[in-house]
């Protein structure tokens, strides 16, 4: 039975802090969070990696939270949400094309799409769409990008499942693992997920790199 002093915590939820949306909405919160950041625009701001890393840490028991989690419903609802938003996305820009982004006054959501676009441009279908899951904002632009562009469904639909899946479970189960081994994890939550998302951002890097190192020797020859 819902009471009124438990509505009343559910709608004064701050959805950019990830233990306030925990609190709040629990497992089923992170589906719905995961689903409305890859799936819908107006989710570009929501706190994915913080979301799924702080909720694997919960689930572990050691926290000094009175929020706990059972893991198998976690990654079950993570993972759907990651792959039901992506898919929503992804059929939204096949429909709409890119006009929805490019009505958007949002700075840091045209910035997401630039970026979308470049790792679509640079790096074929495949590995962009799964580089994308890692970057805050460019998950939730490049899927409706992906459709606008037409990306065969069935090569969208295989990356992004692979992707989403490496990104849903693997950060919950990293917060989950650390969680489990560290005494008192939670006193370093900030620390630890800013290490999260650089760790996130090693593969868009490393594909960099690599991109510059093959460039130079094509500048040389011309």
């Amino acid at each position: 039975m819902t009471t009124p002093l438990h509505l009343a915590s559910q709608l004064a939820v701050n959805v950019l802090d990830a233990q306030s949306l925990l609190t709040a909405f629990g497992v089923v919160g992170v589906g719905v969070v995961l689903f409305a950041e890859t799936g819908l625009l107006i989710g570009f701001f929501l706190p994915g990696d913080s979301l799924l890393f702080t909720a694997g840490l919960l689930c572990t028991g050691t926290a000094d939270r009175a929020v706990q989690l059972s893991l198998t419903p976690l990654l079950v609802s993570a993972a759907v949400g990651a792959l039901a938003g992506a898919q929503c996305g992804y059929l939204i820009g096949r429909r709409a094309g890119g006009a929805l982004v490019a009505r958007s006054r949002s700075q840091r959501l045209h910035d997401g799409m630039k970026r979308a676009e470049e790792l679509l441009e640079r790096y074929g279908y495949a590995k962009a769409i799964v580089l994308a899951r890692f970057i805050p904002v460019v998950r939730t632009v490049l899927n409706p990008m992906a459709g606008a562009l037409e990306v065969p469904v069935r090569t969208f639909t295989l990356w992004q499942a692979i992707g989403g899946l490496v990104w849903a479970v693997g950060v919950t189960l990293a917060g989950y693992v650390l969680g489990s081994s560290i005494p008192n994890v939670d006193h370093y939550l900030l620390p630890l997920i800013a290490l999260i998302v650089v760790v996130s951002l090693i593969p868009l890097l490393s594909e960099v790199l690599r991109s510059r190192q093959s460039a130079r020797p094509k500048a040389r020859h011309k």
